[in-house]
Parts: structure tokens; sequence; C-alpha cells
């Protein structure tokens, strides 16, 4: 429903009665990235790890289902994933590559595997690391079976040259998905050389009105830091 600032009053709650449980400083460190409160999300992803060490992974219910009802992600997953985006918008990339790559290793599903390939590498790319980037292409193919990321895979699918600009941005789709594209393709050609285009498409989506998606929070960052450069 969007009231991130009572869910993070009840996520502090359940934390005072439950300081043990990973999954409130979780819930509650995303939240504090929607209501861009970066260190208070670093803080919170950071207790999140150190409560989750060495415990058996488990899948996380999801508040939104998908068109399959199957839940696609689990909380070490989800701690690591956000954890490095916190460190990605606060400009860290040394850190959001580690929590990324930790990532790596519980995206245990194709649809993680996307999310969570697409945001390492955006990070190796602003760190001209093109090696590395390149290298995690390899195993993204077309014939992936995607139930909820398709803006990821087909993202990573233009990286590899298997998609042409014109056809990701199409008309009819839906405000996340056309923000997740469109912060995509903003980077690529900001870190190809074409600056001029990356910042007008950072604009462009700063224009719109979705500002909980994620690739909205990240134009916001790159946009306030000048980071198309």
């Amino acid at each position: 429903m969007g009231f991130y600032k009572e869910a993070i009053k009840l996520f502090t709650l359940g934390i005072e009665t439950h300081p043990n449980d990973a999954r409130f400083y979780r819930h509650r460190g995303h939240r504090y990235i929607s209501t861009r409160q970066y260190d208070n999300a670093i803080s919170d992803f950071e207790k999140a790890v150190q409560l989750t060490n060495q415990k058996i992974d488990q899948i996380e219910p999801d508040g939104l289902p998908n068109a399959e009802n199957i839940p696609l992600s689990t909380l070490h997953g989800n701690i690591w994933y956000h954890l490095g985006l916190a460190y990605y918008l606060s400009g860290n990339l040394e850190k959001a590559f580690h929590c990324y790559a930790e990532c790596m290793k519980v995206s245990g599903n194709n649809d993680m595997l996307v999310a969570t390939s697409h945001w390492l590498y955006m990070t190796l790319r602003r760190m001209e690391r093109e090696k590395e980037a390149a290298a995690l292409l390899l195993p993204i193919s077309e014939k992936m079976d995607i139930i909820e990321n398709d803006a990821y895979h087909q993202l990573l699918l233009f990286y590899k040259g298997k998609n042409a600009e014109k056809d990701l941005l199409e008309d009819g789709q839906d405000a996340l998905q056309n923000t997740t594209l469109t912060y995509g393709l903003a980077n690529w050609h900001c870190y190809n050389g074409n600056e001029e285009k990356g910042s007008q498409l950072l604009k462009g989506i700063l224009a719109s009105d979705y500002w909980p998606a994620f690739g909205y929070i990240a134009a916001e960052a790159d946009v306030v830091d000048n980071r198309c450069r």
C-alpha cells in the first residue's frame, strides 16, 4: 500500500520484541531504502547478515505473489541483494560488489540469477572491470524460464547483443518494468561513452511518478551525485 514509514515503525516494534530475528532487520532495511535512508538500511542488513551467519537459508514468502504463485527468493538472498543495493546507492561499489557476489551463491533459480547478475553487471561496469562483467553474461540465454524478472533478463540479453534497444521500451509496459528497463539502458549509455543519452534517460525516469521502484531510486542517486560520466 506504500505506507513505508508506518511499516518501519512496525518492523521496529518487531525488533524490540524479537531482537534476534533477522527477518525484521531485512524488511525494515528494505523500507529504509524506499525512504532513502541508506545508512540505516546498511546497518539493518549488516545486522541481518550476522544473525543468519551459519544458519540454513529459507524460502521467503512473497508480499505480492507472482503469476505462478511460486516464491522465488530466500531470506539470505534478499539480505545480500538489498545490502548490495544500499551500498550501490551510496556509491560504495567495492562493498556492493562483495554483497552481490555473496548473493550469487544463493541465487538458486533463473529469476534470482538474472536479478543479481544485472546489478552485479552494472557494478562491475562502473568499476571498469569489463571482462568480469562480460563473463557474467555467459550463462544468460534466451531460453531461460523466467517468471517475474523479465526486465532484468531482457537487459542482460541486450548487453549480450541478443536484443535491440528499440525493442526494449515498448508501449503498454507497466511502470515498474519500464523504470527497470530505462535505468539499465541509461547506465549502459553512461559507461559506454554516451553520457548525454544516459543523463537524458535518467532524467526521464525522474519525470515519472514511480518513486518506490529501485530503478527510480538509483536514477535519483545518480543524478544527485552526477554519476553518469
